[in-house]
């Protein structure tokens, strides 16, 4: 199972530094966040990782490898990704649009047959949508498309899996059973969060991102500590010890002003 390492990652949008200097690690086999505010460069980072834009120095490694010296195809065997936001304006199916997570896989971009088609059916069963098979993307909720696009992941059967806040449009039970999901499936798993909460209970390792830069990385009971909360999202928060699970407990209590004091 390859690892993802950032080395020196820089990236710039005209004079706006976006990534600055960021060297961090999202060790194999392990489900790695990515936290934040917003604008921190969080899902800039993932678009790295994924190709979609090319740093303007240092580089990105997958199992000590290059991202950028993979093949397509290999790469696309190894690296499945669940965005943040997705659009078609195709008439597909549900069940076409899992089928596609097999492709990497056959020997051409005809539809998927035989084996191929079984594991897009595996996935659309392993996220409980078997009632949506035959809906059109047109036709589903937020909620519904993220676990459609979830199920095309799997079907993939990646490696390596970049997830940019897939959280985003499920109630909270299906984003606790898709968080559970990515654990359990044994990959490496990378992804941007936003709920500090969410992100004590499932990461394995945390990379703490501020205005581009690294202010923390490692486990969840090393980086979310009251100081970096502090410092970092502005917040007043006592850090307990979960009665349950043995990690992070985040209380928050306000927001920490300017000169300190809470507000």
């Amino acid at each position: 199972m390859p690892g993802i390492e950032m080395r020196a990652v820089s990236f710039a949008r005209g004079e706006r530094r976006i990534l600055d200097d960021v060297t961090a690690r999202a060790p194999a086999g392990r489900f790695t966040g990515v936290i934040g505010p917003n604008g921190s460069g969080k899902s800039t980072l993932l678009s790295m990782v994924m190709r979609w834009q090319r740093p303007d120095a240092g580089q990105v490694l997958l199992g000590g490898t290059d991202v950028r010296e993979l093949g397509r195809r290999e790469f696309a065997r190894t690296v499945a990704e669940l965005e943040q936001h997705s659009a078609t304006v195709l008439e597909l199916s549900v069940e076409q649009i899992v089928e596609l997570g097999t492709i990497p896989h056959a020997g051409g971009w005809a539809r998927p047959l035989g084996d191929a088609a079984h594991e897009a059916h595996q996935a659309i069963g392993t996220l409980g949508i078997e009632h949506l098979r035959h809906r059109t993307w047109q036709t589903l909720s937020g909620g519904e498309r993220q676990k459609v696009q979830m199920a095309r992941a799997l079907a993939q059967r990646p490696k390596v899996l970049v997830l940019d806040e897939p959280t985003n449009h499920l109630d909270v039970a299906a984003g606790l059973h898709l968080l559970q999901l990515a654990r359990d499936l044994g990959l490496t798993v990378l992804a941007a969060l936003h709920d500090l909460q969410l992100a004590a209970m499932y990461c394995d390792h945390l990379v703490v991102l501020d205005e581009g830069r690294v202010r923390a990385q490692g486990s969840a009971s090393e980086v979310l500590t009251p100081e970096l909360l502090a410092d970092v999202y502005g917040l007043d928060a006592q850090v307990l010890r979960h009665p349950v699970t043995g990690g992070p407990l985040i209380v928050m209590c306000g927001v920490v002003s300017a000169t300190g004091g809470e507000k």
